[in-house]
């Protein structure tokens, strides 16, 4: 089986959901499963204004109809609300062909951040484009719920894995004063990255990662460590040397560095919203508060032993055989079989 995978983050984008389709695939390839990418490396790109690191695509018709039948997939599916998104979808309708999306990003709340356009009119577009899908995979039972709630229909759920392999406890001292609060991710407004560094904690406030907020905050919050981007083995060292993991986000649907972080032997503090709650539930490896602070404080008490074993059940083999299951379900489900054999006979000379 073929799946192609359509979507408008990837590489070098450092995010959770350019790692969750790449950790996906690699998982799905051992089982048997080949997943292809259509991204923004096949088109010229632009760069947000608000978000120089984000570069978006400039995809043609046409050439999304050629790349579509060079693959010649057995599923589609369609990773995100961005230009390859909406001419995939646009394709994918014309040709009658069904097609499964997920649900990564909060682009409401984003939105709204930026700008003064009304999260009820981004709701809007996004419940006309997830609309034709055959499953709209959601990352937790929560935000499935809330879909739903919203008017979103064949709504699925699909978890997240971790890579025991490379995330796991080991003995690092980072030389800083201990205890080390970590947190990673993107270093922008919707992280919420204020509200921890506002806090008065003993030890050190280390943030790792990168994004269009972090010179104004590397100024204001001088106390603070910031280390920008990491990578792999490195990043995997960072969280092992250190003591508390702390998630400010109040928007992540999901939040793929808590598992990270659990698989390195560090306990949780966050706010007690949609993402952590659904990643630990009532698991003892965490602390979730409206306090924040007491959440980090607490959070130190917690075994390192307890977050191991919790993410050891979180796998990305689990997490792909739920994709790849969603996917068959669906794969030309109710299409005219003539027409299903003419796309997948079609040459690269096949317009939109």
């Amino acid at each position: 089986m073929k799946i192609l995978v359509a979507t408008d983050a990837w590489h070098p984008q450092v995010n959770g959901v350019v790692r969750t389709l790449a950790m996906m695939a690699e998982a799905a390839k051992r089982l048997g499963v080949e997943v292809e990418f259509l991204t923004p490396q096949a088109f010229q790109t632009f760069a947000l204004p608000s978000y120089r690191d984000l570069r978006l695509a400039f995809p043609r018709p046409k050439r999304i109809a050629e790349l579509i039948a060079a693959a010649r997939p057995d599923s589609i599916h369609i990773a995100t609300e961005g230009p390859i998104g909406f001419l995939v979808r646009r394709y994918c309708r014309k040709h009658g062909l069904p097609f499964t999306t997920s649900f990564h990003t909060r682009f409401p709340e984003y939105v709204s951040a930026r700008s003064p356009i009304p999260e009820a009119w981004v709701w809007t577009v996004l419940r006309w484009f997830h609309r034709p899908s055959q499953a709209l995979m959601a990352a937790t039972p929560a935000l499935a719920n809330e879909l739903r709630s919203r008017g979103f229909r064949n709504v699925v759920l699909w978890s997240r894995g971790v890579d025991t392999g490379v995330f796991h406890p080991r003995h690092i001292d980072i030389c800083l004063p201990a205890p080390v609060y970590l947190c990673v991710g993107r270093v922008a407004v919707e992280k919420n990255l204020e509200a921890f560094l506002d806090l008065d904690l003993p030890g050190t406030k280390l943030i790792v990662g990168d994004g269009p907020a972090r010179t104004a905050l590397e100024r204001k919050y001088r106390q603070a460590v910031f280390l920008g981007a990491r990578h792999g083995e490195e990043l995997a060292e960072i969280y092992a040397s250190a003591d508390v993991f702390v998630f400010p986000s109040k928007t992540d649907t999901f939040g793929l560095v808590l598992l990270e972080a659990l698989a390195s032997g560090l306990p949780i503090a966050a706010f007690p919203v949609s993402g952590p709650r659904d990643v630990i539930g009532t698991a003892p490896v965490g602390v979730l508060s409206d306090d924040l602070r007491t959440a980090c404080l607490d959070a130190l008490g917690i075994p390192r032993e307890a977050c191991v074993e919790f993410a050891a059940a979180h796998t990305w083999e689990a997490s792909a055989r739920v994709f790849i299951e969603h996917a068959r379900a669906v794969r030309f489900a109710g299409s005219d079989e003539r027409e299903v054999a003419e796309f997948v006979a079609e040459g690269p000379h096949f317009a939109a």
